[in-house]
C-alpha cells in the first residue's frame, strides 16, 4: 500500500526536524520534502506533488494563507496549519481554515519541541485523517484542537446521562449543531441561509482555545442572525447563536420555560474540549422533543452517543449526507448507532433549523 507522502512548510528548523521524524517513524507515511518557505515549497512540488501539506502560517517570502489559496485553487490538496496559538494568530488562522484547510494542530512559543513530541499520537492521527479528506467540499469561500494524548472519556465525565424523557414541550425551541473538520466552512454555509426569525442556536465547533471568539465575530459579520462565543449563562434566544468556547464544555439548563447555557471546566471528553457528546446530552436531558440535533462533517465519533441520546429523548435528528461533508466521520458513526432520523445534504441543513 502506498505510503501518504507529506510536505513540510514551516520556517523554523526545529518543527521542520520534529515533524520529519515524527512522521517518518510512522507506518504509512513519510515526509517527501520539509521546507523552509512557500516558495522552496513549490520548487519541490513542480516534481513531486503532496498527499497531505502540513503548513505553517507567519513565513518569509510568501505567506501561508497566501500559499493556500494558490493550491487550491490550482490543485486542492489537503492542508493541515500548524499555527502558533496566539489571540492575534486566532483571527490568521481561521482565514486559512475559511481558504480551505482541514485542520489546525497548534503549537505553543516555548516547549515546542516536547510539545510536538508528546502530542505524537494526535498529530500523525490528524495527518492520515487529513489524507482522506474531500478537499474539494473546501474550496475557497468568501473570504481543530489543541492535540493532547490523553484516554478517551465520555459524557460521563461531565454530567450524568437522563433518567427518561424531558419535561413536556414549551414554545421555545432549541437546535444543538456538533461538528468538526470542515465545519468552519459548513457552518458559515448553513448560517448565512437563515433568515433572522429561527430557533435558538447551541453550536460546538471543535476549536482551539482564542479562535472561538474570533471565529464567532466573523460569523456574526455575515449573518443576518447573531452569533456570539457563549458566556456563562448566556440565555438561549430566537435568532441567535452560541458557539461554545474553545478549551471549555458547554452545557444546555433550562430555567422554568427558559433555556440558558454553561460554560463549565472538565476533562477532555472524547478528546475534545468543548465536546459535541456533552452539548447533546444535555439538551437531550433539559430539551428533549423541544429539540433538534445536527451532526456535521467531522473527524472521529464525538457526538454520535449524545445524537442517541437526543433521539431517545424525542428530539428530531439530523445528519449531513456523506457527498456534502469534507469528512463523513461522525456523522457515519451516529448514523451507524441509529441516532439519525433524516440525512439531508449541506445546503439543506438550514431548512431543517426551521421546520
Amino acid at each position: 500500500m502506498k505510503s501518504i507522502q507529506v510536505l513540510v512548510v514551516d520556517d523554523s528548523a526545529v518543527v521542520r526536524q520534529v515533524l520529519t521524524a515524527l512522521i517518518d517513524a510512522t507506518p504509512g507515511m513519510e515526509v517527501m520534502h520539509a521546507a523552509a518557505d512557500p516558495l522552496l515549497a513549490m520548487e519541490r512540488m513542480r516534481r513531486q506533488w503532496p498527499d497531505v501539506i502540513v503548513l505553517d502560517v507567519e513565513m518569509p517570502r510568501m505567506d501561508g494563507i497566501t500559499f493556500l489559496r494558490k493550491i487550491m485553487t490550482e490543485r486542492p490538496t489537503p492542508v493541515v496549519i500548524c499555527s502558533t496559538l496566539t489571540e492575534q494568530g486566532a483571527k490568521t488562522t481561521l482565514e486559512a481554515l475559511a481558504a480551505g484547510a482541514v485542520a489546525i494542530v497548534t503549537k505553543p512559543k516555548l516547549g515546542l519541541k516536547q510539545f510536538l513530541t508528546d502530542a505524537a499520537d494526535d498529530l500523525v492521527t490528524t495527518v492520515r485523517e487529513a489524507a482522506r479528506a474531500n478537499v474539494r467540499r473546501l474550496a475557497p469561500r468568501r473570504e481543530a484542537a489543541p492535540l493532547q494524548p490523553v484516554a478517551k472519556l465520555t459524557a460521563d465525565a461531565i454530567l450524568p446521562p437522563g433518567a427518561g424523557r424531558a419535561m413536556t414541550q414549551t414554545t421555545e425551541r432549541v437546535v444543538a449543531i456538533g461538528t468538526s473538520t470542515g465545519g468552519t466552512q459548513a457552518l458559515e454555509e448553513v448560517l448565512t441561509a437563515l433568515p433572522r426569525v429561527c430557533p435558538g442556536i447551541v453550536i460546538v465547533q471543535h476549536m482551539p482555545e482564542k479562535f472561538t471568539a474570533a471565529f464567532a465575530s466573523r460569523l456574526d459579520s455575515v449573518c443576518r442572525i447573531a452569533v456570539k462565543e457563549a458566556e456563562h449563562n448566556d440565555r438561549v434566544l430566537p435568532g441567535r447563536a452560541l458557539i461554545a468556547p474553545g478549551g471549555k464544555h458547554m452545557v444546555l439548563r433550562r430555567s422554568g420555560a427558559q433555556y440558558h447555557v454553561d460554560v463549565v471546566d472538565g476533562p477532555l471528553v472524547n478528546r475534545h474540549r468543548p465536546s459535541v457528546d456533552v452539548l447533546f446530552r444535555s439538551v437531550a436531558k433539559c430539551a428533549g422533543a423541544n429539540a433538534v440535533g445536527i451532526i456535521m462533517t467531522g473527524m472521529g465519533d464525538d457526538g454520535a452517543a449524545g445524537l442517541l441520546e437526543m433521539h431517545n429523548a424525542g428530539a428530531r435528528t439530523v445528519a449531513q449526507d456523506e457527498d456534502s461533508c469534507v469528512v463523513f466521520g461522525m456523522p457515519k458513526e451516529a448514523i451507524k448507532r441509529g441516532g439519525v432520523d433524516k440525512t439531508v445534504t449541506l445546503s439543506a441543513i438550514w431548512r431543517e433549523i426551521g421546520a
